[in-house]
């Protein structure tokens, strides 16, 4: 497929990534007419992008706009096995075609995608729940980590994000405030090597970072709730991609434990091969109490759930019950084992291990080359480059980085922005991105850096 990157005219002030477009802000009529109707049917929804892209169409790593202009998709983690993947696509047709109802009825494809996904876990974690989204199942593991522990707090990151539901929102550091925090919540500081409080070459930083852990739980107890959950995602998404120490969750994890919590794992982000290991927490030589998972579990069919040890879950079947009217259902269930099979048959984890580290080089080449690249963090296809003004002060460069992505947009390819500070450009392709992919992006971030 051929297309001329997209290139337009107009405004040059910072792009608002995650804010709502101005229609003044965008060329062409036709697309300020579809803005126009989008406010009116759907209000003031998040839009990319001073000059949002309309997508038409996608194929494997390539999204085309109306226009048949081409970008490299380097954002969307969602369609994890590529844009309208053909295996997916069949298998969503062929089960539509015979039937899709929900899991109160038996069905054979249901229980084998349960059996599969259990498989690739530890052993204890045999039983799987589904739910739609990944907001659904970190709900859900907060039911049951409050139904076994009989208390109420958690322990979550500094600038989280877990999901959009009243519950969950409240454990999502990123959008509330700490003067807006329940009691039942305490954040600890991530385990940023970079900017944090104990940083790379400190031997003890990973020990160090999990102490904050035992004191939030502490906190928690002294306030009443006590701890029921110490809930974090292996990929640290929000605050920029962050490479924890080595024996952090190990020490994090220990620490809950002893006082009373169960440790979830949010893989919504880092599962399904994203970091090179199928799972993100497995790079860290642990085993959580749940482990939930979403986004690219479908390829962008509603996909979500949870899986968890059988003796959490007759804790909570006890007293309570959790029924999905969509969740799991067998159109869900043929798309999830299709997504496996691409990425056992297609050998995923490995390509991410060699295409990872390639685009990794190639970044840290970057950073030797313009001061403004602070540091180059991430797992796998996942990267994160922080940018600073300064190197030694570490003060982040949110100005420019904020027109960094709209300024890519324009020569074809399509990035993200990250971190608590917004001064993180976010990479994360789908899975079957290659070193030629990798090249393209890295040329585009080279000259648009170099006009920074």
């Amino acid at each position: 497929m051929s297309g001329s990157s997209r290139s337009r005219s107009g405004d040059t002030r910072p792009p608002s990534l995650g804010a709502s477009t101005q229609a003044e802000d965008v060329s062409g009529a036709t697309q300020r007419a579809l803005i126009e109707r989008r406010r009116k049917s759907m209000g003031a929804n998040l839009l990319f992008y001073r000059d949002p892209v309309h997508l038409v169409r996608g194929e494997g790593v390539w999204l085309f706009d109306d226009e048949n202009c081409r970008y490299l998709d380097c954002y969307n983690n969602v369609p994890s096995v590529g844009h309208c993947n053909a295996r997916v696509v069949e298998a969503l047709k062929r089960q539509a075609g015979v039937l899709n109802t929900h899991t109160r009825y038996l069905h054979e494809s249901v229980v084998e995608y349960a059996e599969r996904l259990a498989s690739s876990l530890p052993a204890e974690l045999e039983m799987c729940v589904f739910t739609c989204t990944g907001t659904e199942a970190n709900e859900l593991a907060l039911r049951l980590a409050r139904a076994a522990t009989g208390r109420r707090g958690v322990v979550v990151m500094e600038y989280s994000y877990h999901g959009n539901s009243n519950l969950i929102a409240e454990l999502s550091t990123a959008g509330l405030p700490p003067e807006r925090r329940p009691d039942h919540v305490v954040a600890v500081e991530p385990p940023n090597l970079y900017r944090g409080p104990y940083r790379a070459g400190d031997p003890l930083a990973g020990e160090s970072y999990g102490r904050l852990v035992a004191a939030a739980c502490r906190e928690l107890d002294e306030r009443g709730p006590g701890v029921s959950a110490f809930l974090c995602d292996a990929i640290f998404d929000s605050q920029g991609g962050l490479e924890a120490p080595v024996d952090y969750f190990e020490h994090a994890y220990r620490y809950a434990r002893t006082a009373g919590a169960l440790c979830i794992a949010d893989e919504v982000q880092a599962g399904f091969a994203r970091t090179g290991t199928m799972w993100g927490f497995e790079r860290y030589g642990v085993t959580p109490d749940i482990v939930t998972f979403g986004k690219p579990a479908g390829n962008g069919h509603p996909v979500a759930g949870l899986v968890t040890s059988r003796k959490i879950m007759e804790r909570f079947a006890e007293s309570q019950f959790y029924f999905n009217t969509f969740g799991g259902n067998p159109v869900a269930a043929e798309v999830g084992c299709a997504v496996l099979d691409e990425i056992t048959e297609r050998e995923l984890i490995r390509h991410v291990v060699d295409v990872g580290g390639y685009l990794r080089s190639r970044l840290e080449e970057l950073a030797t080359k313009y001061e403004i690249v602070g540091n180059v963090q991430g797992l796998g296809l996942y990267q994160g480059v922080e940018l600073v003004s300064d190197r030694q002060s570490l003060e982040p460069a949110a100005h420019q980085a904020r027109r960094i992505p709209d300024a890519m947009k324009k020569e074809g390819v399509l990035i993200g922005l990250s971190g608590r500070y917004g001064n993180v450009l976010k990479i994360r392709p789908p899975l079957v991105f290659d070193r030629a992919n990798a090249d393209q992006l890295l040329d585009v971030l080279d000259r648009v850096l170099a006009a920074a």
